[in-house]
């Protein structure tokens, strides 16, 4: 079964975007921060993060950084996941090394149609 850790600081967005993706059959883990979203890579191993931007202690470009930066994680599909969607985002998101951008509010079938992507390992326009 296929692991998903969605990190999101909302609650609300958090259990949403948990919610699709187990319905469909992904085994998923959440984290409200950067920092449980590192601790909680260690012990689950995803093959995916969906990922917030914004966060408290720990924002997500830092976050991917780390993983990015590690031999470990560096093959873990980063989908970013944010309110912000300029092109200067974006192009951050690429620069720290995300796969994937999505920006809220998106239909449900979208989060679910990347992440089923970046599995197969299909690109996506950061």
């Amino acid at each position: 079964m296929t692991r998903i850790l969605v990190v999101e600081d909302s609650r609300t967005q958090r259990q949403m975007m948990a919610g699709l993706l187990t319905d469909q059959g992904f085994q998923v883990q959440t984290a409200h921060n950067g920092v449980q979203a590192l601790e909680r890579v260690t012990s689950f191993d995803p093959e995916v993060i969906v990922l917030d931007v914004l966060m408290p202690e720990l924002n997500g470009y830092e976050v991917c950084r780390r993983l990015k930066r590690q031999p470990a994680t560096q093959n873990i599909r980063v989908l970013f996941c944010s309110s912000q969607g300029s092109e200067v985002d974006r192009y951050w998101a690429r620069k720290q090394g995300g796969d994937a951008y999505l920006v809220k509010p998106f239909p449900p079938g979208v989060l679910v149609e990347m992440v089923t992507e970046l599995i197969k390992g299909e690109p996506h326009a950061v």
